[in-house]
């Protein structure tokens, strides 16, 4: 849907998953065994996939000054059962937070998080104002206030609207 460039680092991961589905056309890529395997989900972990990308899509939006679309579980509470540990580089020194044991999806995620609260961009990572999109985009303006994942297609849109309103 959008032709923003994808978040930076680990960030892409998350964008990734929030954009799993089109919310205007319903086409959700986890339904697909393609899909699921991109994100290490086996058809069991499903329901708890579909959960942490809409939990996701509400801190996105919370990012964008947006409502939640929906009630989901507080994004807080499906990371905290995702053990990290900090992985040490001995070349170098260089530390990040890593996935404790099996990388589970919501631990490569917690990870993500982490490491983009330490890079500053977690904030910018942001869900589109439209209600039939609410796509995943990182926001690139220089003030950080975006509101469509793109201008000429969710933004067009809504400007349209206005105008016709009036």
């Amino acid at each position: 849907m959008s032709e923003r460039s994808p978040a930076p680092g680990a960030l892409e991961l998350v964008q990734a998953l929030v954009n799993t589905v089109d919310l205007e056309s319903g086409a959700d890529a986890l339904d697909t065994a393609e899909g699921r395997a991109r994100f290490g989900l086996a058809e069991q972990d499903l329901p708890a996939g579909r959960e942490l990308r809409e939990s996701l899509r509400v801190a996105l939006l919370a990012h964008a000054g947006h409502p939640p679309h929906r009630t989901v579980t507080p994004l807080g509470d499906l990371l905290a059962a995702a053990p990290l540990v900090v992985a040490v580089d001995p070349a170098d020194g260089s530390a990040r937070l890593t996935p404790a044991g099996a990388a589970s999806l919501s631990s490569r995620v917690a990870a993500a998080v982490a490491q983009s609260l330490v890079d500053g961009t977690w904030a910018r990572l942001k869900a589109c104002e439209a209600a039939d999109c609410h796509w995943a985009y990182y926001d690139r303006s220089p003030a950080g206030r975006g509101r469509w994942c793109s201008m000429q297609v969710c933004g067009s849109r809504a400007k349209m609207r206005r105008y016709r309103a009036k």
